[in-house]
């Protein structure tokens, strides 16, 4: 009888490690290629910002701009500005303090929160993954987090904003008390799998902007590469571009010397809050000569080509009429002349910041603030008046 029980159990045994690994297999093959598959990063030599600051009317855009921030300055304004013009910078500036305690100016190396100009590089490293054919962004994201609970919505429809997700910054309050301790991207999915915030339309009939959407794409990435959002982003993004000054936020990890605290209008320091552990949407922090690198590759076609390139430039959302877009990970301007302005603001905190790029003329704005101050939002159309002598198409975004 001993015998008999014996056998039986090491037959049950047997087939439990059969049916277990035979399960595994099966969700093996089903899961999206890792990262062993992905090319290695770009390994061109990085080129050396140039710089176009001597020539009379250089000289002269200069002496203006200067006029325009030391004014903006005596307003409140703190921060960093870099203009780029035909691939050289023509100015570049720092006003204020990195860190107003310690008395630390800001300088070309203070990297600052961009707030939601993340999503051009969240946005780019998704592209970069389907450019490869790692990433198909018309399938579901289901078919990359199993337990994304919504089956209609695609990975375009995130990267357009065209999903219907509601902001998890309005609704991860009512199921997450602890409003100071920040929380990741895992436990936000865990959130949304569990109680499954209703949608704020059917997926992919209008355009509504939603951190939530570029939370999940930072998601997708790491499931599609194998590696964490941060550890891609320097490996395949920053590193290669020679953006030695930029990196993912990981609260309650140290900043570098010299990096930008973000400050209340009042110069009270911003706190971390429930949503601060989570990347994507926001948590890259940059400096305006990085922020320069990153513009330029889109002309070198250093990290995507130029199909991927205008497939994020296409304007996504017709539903309401006027110029202002949306494509896939940028906002845009897109004027009956054809002309397009490619651009992205961001606030998060204290931090406003803009970035403009009028691509037909090679024309860059880069502003970063770490003092609260809207009316950043408002330098880019000045600028352009400055270094073009006149605005035709100054009606550009006057908030985040």
């Amino acid at each position: 009888m001993i015998r008999s029980t014996h056998s039986y159990i090491l037959i049950l045994l047997i087939s439990l490690l059969f049916i277990a690994c035979h399960s595994n297999s099966q969700v093996a093959s089903a899961r999206p290629n890792k990262v062993s598959l992905i090319e290695p990063p770009v390994n061109t030599p990085v080129r050396p910002l140039a710089y176009d600051t001597t020539a009379p009317q250089v000289k002269k855009i200069i002496a203006e701009l200067d006029k325009f921030y030391f004014t903006q300055a005596r307003f409140g304004f703190n921060g960093s500005v870099l203009v780029g013009y035909k691939g050289k910078i023509i100015y570049e500036r720092c006003f204020g303090l990195s860190n107003r305690e310690q008395k630390l100016p800001l300088t070309p190396n203070s990297s600052c929160q961009l707030a939601s100009i993340t999503k051009t590089f969240t946005g780019a490293a998704a592209l970069y993954l389907y450019q490869r054919k790692h990433l198909d962004i018309d399938k579901p994201v289901q078919f990359y987090i199993n337990d994304f609970p919504y089956p209609a919505i695609t990975v375009r429809m995130m990267l357009d904003h065209r999903s219907g997700l509601p902001d998890y910054t309005k609704w991860v309050p009512n199921y997450n008390k602890d409003m100071n301790t920040p929380i990741n991207n895992d436990e936000m999915l865990r959130l949304m799998a569990l109680h499954k915030p209703r949608l704020e339309f059917k997926p992919n009939t209008r355009f509504t902007y939603s951190n939530t959407n570029f939370a999940v794409l930072a998601k997708v990435i790491e499931v599609v590469s194998g590696m964490t959002y941060s550890d891609f982003m320097t490996t395949y993004i920053f590193h290669p571009l020679g953006m030695m000054h930029t990196f993912v936020y990981k609260p309650g990890a140290p900043l570098p010397q010299g990096t930008a605290i973000s400050y209340r209008y009042n110069w009270v320091r911003e706190p971390d809050m429930f949503a601060d552990g989570v990347c994507g949407d926001k948590g890259i922090y940059s400096t305006p000569e990085d922020m320069y690198r990153w513009d330029q590759s889109f002309y070198n076609n250093t990290l995507l080509d130029n199909p991927t390139i205008e497939l994020s430039y296409g304007p996504c959302s017709f539903e309401r009429p006027g110029v202002k877009n949306y494509g896939l990970g940028w906002r845009m301007l897109c004027y009956p002349n054809g002309n397009k302005i490619i651009y992205h603001n961001g606030w998060w905190h204290g931090n406003n910041t803009s970035f403009y790029r009028l691509i037909k003329d090679n024309f860059t704005i880069v502003v970063l603030g770490n003092k609260f101050n809207k009316s950043i939002y408002r330098h880019a159309a000045a600028i352009c008046d400055v270094v073009r002598g006149s605005s035709t198409e100054n009606n550009f975004d006057s908030e985040e």
